[in-house]
């Protein structure tokens, strides 16, 4: 029994000197753990400390003076702009200049003199769900408090306010209606890093890969080569999800599937190169996909799909500019849901395009490196 524990730990200590002895292999243990860590006390979070949102005030009496000053003082809205009338509601929220939209109608004080229960319509930009759902719930909070206030100073029986919730782009702020769209995006590029990664590491590990540097080939026409099967595997993917959202959860798709076709071919694109990357630095399968992994996880985080990125820390923030998937969520969301054009994709479409430049290229200037 002794001899049998002396094997098990010789061969213990075999296993952890050949896991350490890579620096690559140390690193890839300790800092996906801090990051990841980090990423999720920071950027994983479904709070909203700061909500944009314009004011229109059709009544301009001291009543709704009051309902205005209690918003802007609770501490977590942010009053971005006081509309004139009701045909800048749609400027506000189809540009994004403001989360939410309070309207105040003509007659608010005479109604609350009254006893009756005034209406205070909230117009929520619903194109992220959860973001939308907490939004309105803090707005109601505030309007109840409100309402609660003026019912105990003025003696009335019945709640002082009524609010009309109104969900722009999502009426019944269903999560799915912004998550699957997403997801074309997302799954897509799980699959495609992984594939890119594993088909050249495979070649390392066969010892083909420097036999097919030594031909004739060029090295871009072997990136080529390499990138397009997972190109066509991935937007196949990305299609086979958008056609679940459109027929069997029955989400309407608003925008062109031209446009929305270009956009996932160049953010595929984008996500090779990465793949391509991590080929280049890794010489075994075990250490690409531990490589794909370590870095999928925190672009899933960063990319706005489950938690909005205007509530992630500044330094979080800008790191997200880096990240493909930022960009490939948002243009699924946008083209699909809200039937953006080119013109509002546009913000999306070069950053890709440059990333994919830097990607590609990465890629062959490594691959030439390690050949050489």
């Amino acid at each position: 029994m002794i001899e049998f524990w002396h094997q098990v730990r010789a061969l213990f200590r075999k296993e952890v000197r050949i896991i350490l002895k890579d620096p690559r292999s140390r690193l890839v243990l300790i800092m996906p753990v801090i990051i990841q860590s980090l990423l999720f006390g920071y950027a994983a979070s479904y709070d909203l400390n700061s909500v944009p949102y314009a004011l229109l005030d059709e009544d301009h009496s001291r009543a709704s003076v009051d309902l205005a000053a209690a918003l802007d003082g609770s501490g977590i809205f942010v009053r971005e702009m006081t509309l004139a009338n009701t045909a800048q509601i749609a400027d506000v929220l189809d540009h994004k200049k403001a989360l939410l939209v309070v309207h105040v109608g003509r007659h608010f004080e005479r109604r609350l003199q009254a006893g009756e229960t005034a209406p205070v319509q909230v117009a929520v930009d619903a194109r992220n769900a959860n973001t939308a759902g907490v939004a309105a719930s803090y707005a109601a909070t505030v309007l109840e408090r409100f309402s609660r206030r003026w019912q105990l100073e003025h003696g009335l029986d019945a709640p002082a306010l009524r609010v009309e919730t109104r969900s722009w782009y999502n009426p019944n702020l269903e999560t799915r209606w912004t998550i699957i769209p997403g997801l074309a995006a997302s799954l897509a590029m799980i699959q495609t890093i992984l594939l890119t990664a594993l088909s050249v590491a495979r070649e390392k590990e066969q010892g083909t890969f420097d036999q097919l540097m030594v031909t004739p080939l060029t090295s871009w026409a072997v990136m080529l080569g390499k990138s397009l099967p997972s190109v066509a595997i991935g937007l196949t993917q990305s299609f086979m999800i958008l056609l679940l959202a459109l027929f069997w959860f029955r989400i309407p798709f608003s925008g062109s599937i031209v446009l929305l076709t270009a956009g996932l071919i160049l953010f595929i694109f984008a996500v090779v190169g990465i793949g391509l990357c991590i080929s280049a630095m890794t010489s075994t399968m075990q250490q690409a996909m531990l490589y794909s992994f370590s870095l999928m996880t925190p672009m899933m985080l960063l990319s706005g799909l489950t938690t909005p990125i205007s509530s992630m820390p500044d330094p979080v923030r800008i790191a997200t500019y880096a990240n493909p998937l930022r960009y490939g969520v948002h243009f699924a969301q946008s083209i699909y849901v809200e039937g953006a054009g080119l013109a509002q994709v546009m913000q999306d479409f070069w950053p890709l395009l440059l990333i994919s430049c830097v990607t590609l290229g990465s890629a062959t200037l490594l691959f030439r490196k390690k050949v050489g």
